[in-house]
């Protein structure tokens, strides 16, 4: 489960850095730029979403020992 949380998080990473590429500051909330901002903003939540996974193992470890 630790390799899995961290392949996704890399993965989630490198569409931020990829959807950034896209972004055009100009024209932020129109066209293909929009998509870019959802998709790092959906990339952000499943960085978050992992993290808090990560933290309830740390402590379901913790309470069982």
């Amino acid at each position: 489960m630790k390799i899995f949380t961290y392949i996704v998080s890399v993965l989630a990473i490198a569409l931020i850095i990829y959807n950034a590429t896209k972004l055009d500051f100009k024209t932020i909330f129109q066209g293909e730029s929009m998509i870019a901002m959802i998709t790092i903003f959906a990339s952000l939540c499943a960085i978050a979403l992992l993290q808090i996974l990560r933290i309830s193992k740390k402590i379901e470890i913790k309470s069982r020992g």
